[in-house]
């Protein structure tokens, strides 16, 4: 490389020879070192004629002189220089200016700015969801009036899913959960002498509360983030966008068999639940407190009715809903793109627990109000 120094103001570059990482990068220091006050230098010429070949290496130099440029107010011209090279490094510019901007743009936003932006997105959701609900009404009543377009080998392959291949996980849960609840029951329970009441504690808590809550959440990062990643993958895949074309309702043909499936499988899963808790509680109390397994049963069917058990299979059904609607709504509103696909799974598990909790407290603050 050769400089050549015009007037007062201007400082030619000749570019010789093969330019590769080879050669190793010029420092962008030469450049002001031309000049004893670097502030007089206002015009870089940079001449490409002796050139005879080039990689990243030249890009590399040139974009440092081009942000060199812009940085001191100096005026850069290009002559003979590559047009592959001047292209590229056009090209890394205007990436970085993109990426400024955006960087910009977020770090400008006040606090009244975001919080009116992410309250109208939570309105302009809330307002697809709720059509996204009257329409899954719609698909229902087409489905029980036998008009629905369905294949019933993928309704039983999700009941199978659903039901029989949730056991497991739902097994391990419940136990756990009823020997937690007996455990910390004893220990409080036998300063009174009453560890008898072990009994009580859980299976009411399993009966009403427990059971179904803790199968609805299980539900909901198992089967709900599922049905927003099939979903999504076939909204990707244009699959959806083909079924209307074909004239066939992705309602019916997508969403119906998958919230027929949770909301039969939920309370039988459910009643297992309780089943599961009450033995681990059962564990407990044999083991710890000397209750027998007579004595056991007989104590929480004695203080536990059978309203209890209803109450809970009623949430289940309520569960089993919001969880299906959470988990096809992601999955139909998907964004096309990978990162959408994922953004749209924790979106379902997220909704659908928020919605657990919201209708398990209404039903709660029901039966209390009714005095069930």
């Amino acid at each position: 490389m050769q400089y050549q120094t015009i007037g007062q103001f201007t400082l030619a570059i000749k570019l010789v020879g093969q330019w590769s990482l080879e050669e190793g990068l010029s420092a962008i220091n030469d450049v002001t070192g031309r000049f004893s006050d670097s502030s007089a230098l206002r015009k870089i010429i940079v001449n490409g004629n002796s050139l005879t070949g080039w990689d990243s290496c030249l890009v590399s130099y040139l974009l440092l002189l081009v942000r060199f440029s812009k940085e001191n107010g100096i005026t850069l011209e290009f002559e003979n220089v590559p047009q592959g090279a001047v292209r590229l490094v056009s090209l890394a510019e205007s990436a970085a200016d993109n990426v400024n901007s955006e960087v910009v743009g977020i770090s400008g936003f006040s606090l009244t700015e975001t919080v009116g932006k992410r309250t109208l997105t939570i309105i302009r959701e809330a307002s697809h969801f709720t059509e996204f609900v009257g329409k899954a009404v719609i698909a229902f009543v087409n489905f029980f009036r036998g008009r629905a377009v369905y294949r019933r080998s993928d309704f039983w392959g999700f009941v199978e899913d659903t039901g029989p291949g949730s056991l497991p996980i739902v097994t391990l849960i419940s136990v756990l959960m009823g020997m937690i609840l007996a455990f910390v029951g004893a220990v409080q329970l036998e300063k009174f002498g009453a560890s008898v009441y072990v009994a009580s504690l859980v299976g009411l808590s399993m009966a009403r509360e427990m059971g179904a809550m803790m199968t609805a959440i299980i539900m909901a990062g198992r089967t709900g983030a599922a049905y927003a990643a099939q979903l999504g993958s076939m909204q990707v895949n244009e699959e959806i966008d083909a079924l209307r074309t074909m004239g066939v309702a992705p309602m019916e043909f997508l969403v119906v068999p998958r919230m027929l499936a949770l909301v039969l499988m939920l309370p039988l899963l459910t009643i297992y639940a309780n089943l599961m808790g009450i033995l681990g509680g059962a564990l407990v109390s044999i083991v710890m407190l000397d209750i027998t397994w007579s004595m056991y049963i007989e104590q929480m069917m004695s203080t536990v009715p059978l309203v209890h058990f209803m109450i809970g299979l009623f949430k289940s059904v309520l569960f089993g809903m919001v969880i299906a609607l959470s988990g096809c709504f992601m999955g139909m509103f998907s964004a096309r793109s990978a990162s959408g696909v994922g953004k749209s799974t924790t979106n379902a598990v997220v909704l659908g627990i928020v919605l657990i909790v919201v209708a398990d407290s209404l039903v709660t603050i029901a039966t209390t109000v009714l005095g069930i």
